[in-house]
């Protein structure tokens, strides 16, 4: 079982590395792409609560300060996918709507946790960090002839792809009764190329195409606190701090323009580069969680992140330059309310032992389209964790949720995805003493 675990650890990591863009939406072009979502199956349930969260047979990165719970037997191994179905509506300019629908499926995460000594926690694993995908074009008239018919059109075509995965290593150690520390040190790596293309339909105008890309590689450092206090028998009180570190990508973003003359073929190339173009933003987080009878689990998170202070690399339409801009970007807010409710987790009736999850969020835009503000988020999710019993144990879970998020902005293209989250969570009793008589 061991070996069958550690080779689908294997297998999940080297599939997360190696896969494609998770998202159609034309908003992933801005910035560095859309945020993933970081929390693992039995988070999404809850649509992403997790700060003040604090669980002995899962695994929470979220916030390190929770490795700490870790059941001292176990082993705890993790890993999701998800798959999404997205709308796109767009008002045209005679005030109909164009609706056009686009599928997407991930490999999202693995990680795993164990109890390093008594009161440490350690935890390790592969998370995304953001994705970029999306093709769309538009043609325009270039000239009418005299009796107002387009004798030429010109399209402009935009396309990009790539994201940003972060592996790590982190540690949570309860040194203080209820009080807990933790820390996550990772290594992000990936890249993007976008480019637009605008071509003319008679011939003789020349063709010019825009790449932008850049290669990151840096690291990422993440801490956490969490305080746990027992009012009584029944009732349990969890508060979460954390903080995430903000720092250069190590990244040197490039734009290539190409200018071909289609009537020679002859091109011309020029390449501008960005040095430490690209920042990671300081984020801070505050979560706080109630469960009564190991029952009922109620939270409430709130993150900020302030990508209000990072520059961004933009073309000047005017002047040719591409440099480091400021006020692109926007400080993003979001608050999330989510609980779990499981009947009752010692009974032998299989429904009374499943967890019954639910969650609600909203989000601020961390990008600006066009010098307005991007698209809000509303998210809404339900879920089950569903234990599983086998001949090893009856410890792991099977996580499934659907969620429904609504991303939209005035006088922009609206997105309603309805995403399918599944995780797997092992939980072998891989450090348990038997006893032979």
């Amino acid at each position: 079982m061991k070996k069958t675990i550690i080779g689908a650890l294997v297998c999940a990591a080297a599939l997360t590395a190696n896969a494609q863009s998770g998202t159609n939406s034309p908003y992933s072009q801005f910035g560095l792409g859309v945020l993933s979502d970081r929390s693992q199956g039995f988070n999404r349930g809850m649509n992403g609560l997790g700060l003040g969260l604090r669980f002995s047979n899962q695994v929470n990165t979220l916030n390190p300060a929770s490795y700490s719970a870790v059941d001292s037997l176990t082993m705890i191994f993790d890993a999701g996918l998800s798959g999404q179905v997205t709308n796109f509506k767009e008002v045209k300019d005679d005030g109909t709507y164009k609706k056009i629908n686009a599928n997407n499926s991930d490999f999202e995460y693995v990680v795993g946790s164990f109890r390093l000594m008594p009161k440490l926690g350690f935890s390790f694993g592969i998370l995304p960090f953001t994705n970029i995908g999306y093709n769309y074009s538009r043609v325009g008239e270039v000239s009418k002839d005299s009796e107002g018919q387009p004798t030429s059109k010109s399209t402009e075509t935009h396309s990009g792809s790539g994201g940003i995965h972060e592996a790590f290593v982190g540690a949570g150690w309860n040194f203080y009764k209820g009080l807990s520390v933790g820390a996550n040190i990772g290594y992000l790596w990936g890249s993007y190329d976008k480019s637009v293309t605008v071509e003319n339909s008679d011939g003789y105008v020349n063709s010019v195409m825009r790449t932008y890309s850049a290669i990151v590689r840096s690291y990422n450092m993440d801490f956490g606190v969490q305080w746990e206090h027992r009012w009584s028998k029944n009732d349990v009180t969890v508060v979460g701090l954390t903080y995430g570190l903000g720092h250069s990508l190590n990244s040197d973003p490039e734009l290539v323009t190409v200018i071909r003359n289609p009537q020679t073929g002859v091109a011309s190339y020029d390449t501008i580069r960005v040095a430490d173009g690209l920042h990671m933003p300081s984020s801070l987080g505050l979560g706080v969680s109630w469960t009564h009878k190991n029952s009922l689990t109620v939270g409430l998170d709130y993150t900020l992140q302030k990508w209000g202070n990072c520059d961004i690399p933009e073309l000047n339409a005017v002047t040719g330059e591409y440099d480091k801009v400021g006020g692109l970007l926007k400080d993003r807010h979001k608050l999330t309310l989510g609980t779990q409710w499981v009947p009752n987790p010692m009974s032998r009736k299989f429904l009374k032992r499943v967890n019954y999850r639910f969650g609600v969020s909203y989000n601020t835009p961390y990008v600006k389209v066009n010098g307005k503000d991007g698209p809000k988020e509303y998210s809404v999710s339900a879920g089950f964790g569903i234990p599983i019993v086998n001949a090893w144990n009856n410890r792991s879970m099977l996580n499934i949720s659907a969620q429904w998020v609504r991303a939209s902005a005035k006088d922009l293209i609206t997105e309603n995805t309805f995403r399918i989250n599944i995780g797997l969570t092992f939980n072998e009793r891989w450090f348990m003493k038997w006893k032979v008589e």
